[in-house]
């Protein structure tokens, strides 16, 4: 396969993964569009065979990097709060819809918030973008089984955060 050609597969590939991604670190599709961009101009001046077999974790890499970078740039974000979340949805949901997406939008976030910016990244590489834990620990540039720690210990905190939610909403 020619360059060219390579570079077209892993742009159809891997440009929504990246969008999301870049996004969940940001919070803004235009400083996420950017950045994956920008990853994408950099992929055009990397010899193939430097990256041949860990092009994912490559991309998610520099992705990450020209975020942090940009975010560097950016002010905090705020998170929108209920009222702003509902101003801005134009579905009319059922209760019961109202109520699971209250949660997901509402104490998802908020729990991974509790996380350390580390954790929240690995478990948003593994979950939202399905990477294995080679491909985050190349990413996040440590270990695979530091990757295998910092989930569990996010997994366990986070459900121990639901259980007791679940346990004062009963």
């Amino acid at each position: 396969m020619d360059t060219q050609t390579w570079i077209i597969t892993l742009v159809e590939q891997h440009e929504e993964p990246l969008c999301r991604y870049a996004r969940s670190l940001c919070g803004s599709d235009a400083i996420a569009r950017d950045a994956v961009q920008e990853t994408f101009l950099r992929l055009c001046k990397v010899k193939p065979e430097k990256i041949k077999g860990h092009e994912a974790a490559w991309l998610f890499r520099v992705c990450r990097s020209r975020v942090l970078d940009l975010r560097k740039k950016e002010k905090p974000m705020q998170p929108l709060t209920p009222t702003q979340e509902a101003t801005l949805s134009s579905q009319d949901p059922s209760p019961d819809d109202r109520a699971a997406r209250q949660d997901a939008e509402t104490w998802i976030p908020r729990l991974m918030a509790t996380l350390s910016e580390r954790q929240q990244e690995a478990v948003r590489l593994k979950f939202q973008q399905n990477l294995s834990y080679r491909e985050i620990a190349e990413i996040l540039d440590i270990t695979e089984s530091n990757v295998g720690y910092i989930l569990h210990t996010a997994l366990t905190s986070l459900r121990n955060d639901m259980n007791t939610l679940q346990g004062a909403r009963s």
